[in-house]
């Protein structure tokens, strides 16, 4: 709470430091599309502190559908786990892997949690967070760990997908490429990127089993996430089936409504409702429990809920002060100015930053890429090249990034506090983006088009 609040602070003392600015946007294919080279400074309109306050509101306004997202899934997994069904996949689960495969364990999950981020979208893995929170508890790790595997890898398998459609797919359009060109060179980053996140994890459960004070996460409590028997006492009933089966015909039902007519956070939170009322139906809770399993649930998210709002504030007061672009025509006019190299390296740094005030990945792609695509040609880049430096910033970057809604909230659902995850990340995220400069910069080297 304190650190995103001195970041709200900071963004709106910028209001006041630096000269409002605009760039001229055109509607295409129902997205605003900023129009380079159409800059221009204009009136500042400096925040006062009221407005400061009244911006809290607005961004909780604005996040309200991934907030409500945090809530109905903590209250789905509420009413699956009072079910004891989730407990006994996992316990059945690890049983049948053998507790002598718990390295093998971790590396597994990280990969498949990653294959999540590249193929199914980020926010639409938010229901698996406690899965994977109750499977690393079962097998000695953390929380730490658990969000290690699969926070982490679903946000750099999404973020370094060579078939992302919010970065790569609009880049391509934007640029006037083949859709999803270049794909081997990101599939050879982005596997890179997952193995390098598996063996970090692997470093890390290691050192907590040798010394749980290392745990960064040892002072929360785990009393409803961990198995309340031994592995060898678990086995699957047929209601521990039924209940499963209601879980993966819901999930099934909200990818099949995403892939087949583009559902998002409404109808998501509205198939983890319907999950949570048909399960309550068969789950031979009576009224009370079920209630007072609601109201629990509810209190354990809310926290991570509350903090999406707190991120987006960070987003609305930046809008409000017109300062957005005025940063994307600093950071993108002096490319030019330096050998292609360095300018490749530059302007995967500037999105960087601009990624802390446009986390939305296609929202970015329109507001930078018709800026920095120019600039890159200029500076001796091709359009690919361009495309892969806005990829790695905004990719590799969403690890840390506190106005990233889905990143909050999925580390709301593993009881992770921020500022304990960026302790344990950002190691992680230094050796990704350098592995990923090195790949951008062979880019360049081999005039990747």
């Amino acid at each position: 709470v304190i650190m995103l609040f001195g970041i709200i602070v900071i963004a709106t003392l910028l209001s006041h430091m630096l000269t409002a600015g605009t760039y001229e946007r055109i509607l295409v294919d129902g997205r605003q599309r900023v129009v380079p080279s159409t800059f221009q400074f204009i009136d500042s309109s400096p925040l006062s502190v009221m407005d400061m306050l009244r911006a809290f509101s607005k961004g909780f306004g604005k996040a309200h559908e991934v907030i409500w997202v945090v809530l109905t899934s903590g209250i789905m997994f509420g009413i699956l786990e009072k079910t004891k069904m989730i407990e006994h996949v996992v316990g059945t689960l690890v049983k049948k892997m053998g507790t002598d495969k718990k390295e093998l364990t971790i590396i597994l999950m990280t990969v498949i949690f990653s294959l999540f981020g590249i193929f199914v979208g980020y926010e639409n893995n938010i229901a698996l967070v406690p899965i994977a929170a109750i499977m690393i508890l079962a097998i000695g790790g953390d929380l730490m760990l658990a969000a290690g595997v699969s926070v982490a890898a679903i946000t750099i398998g999404f973020g370094l997908s060579p078939i992302n459609p919010y970065t790569v797919g609009t880049g391509h359009r934007i640029a006037e490429l083949p859709l999803y060109s270049g794909a081997i060179l990101r599939t050879i980053l982005c596997s890179v990127a997952v193995l390098s996140l598996a063996f970090y994890n692997l470093k890390y459960y290691r050192k907590t089993l040798n010394d749980p004070a290392f745990s960064l996460t040892k002072n929360i409590k785990t009393i409803d996430l961990k198995l309340s028997k031994s592995i060898d006492a678990y086995q699957m009933s047929g209601h521990n089936y039924l209940m499963l089966g209601i879980f993966i015909l819901g999930m099934g039902l909200m990818l099949f409504g995403i892939f087949q007519y583009g559902w998002f956070f409404k109808e998501i939170s509205g198939i983890f409702i319907l999950i949570t009322i048909v399960a309550s139906m068969f789950s031979r809770l009576t009224p009370n429990e079920i209630g007072q399993t609601v109201l629990k649930s509810v209190g354990i998210v809310a926290p991570g809920a509350f903090m999406v709002g707190f991120a987006t504030t960070i987003t609305i007061i930046l809008q409000e002060g017109q300062i957005s672009d005025t940063i994307a025509y600093y950071l993108s006019n002096g490319l030019s100015l330096f050998p292609s190299y360095i300018s490749a390296v530059l302007m995967s740094g500037s999105q960087s930053i601009l990624n802390f005030m446009i986390p939305s990945g296609s929202g970015q792609a329109l507001a930078t890429l018709p800026i920095m695509i120019p600039a890159g040609e200029l500076a001796g880049m091709t359009r690919q090249c361009s495309i892969l430096a806005f990829q790695i910033g905004d990719g590799v970057t969403n690890m840390i990034n506190p106005t990233l809604g889905g990143l909050i909230a999925m580390l709301g659902l593993c009881r992770v506090p921020f500022d304990k995850w960026l302790q344990f990340i950002f190691p992680i995220t230094m050796i990704i983006l350098g592995i990923s400069l090195c790949f951008l910069l062979l880019s360049v080297l081999i005039g990747w088009s």
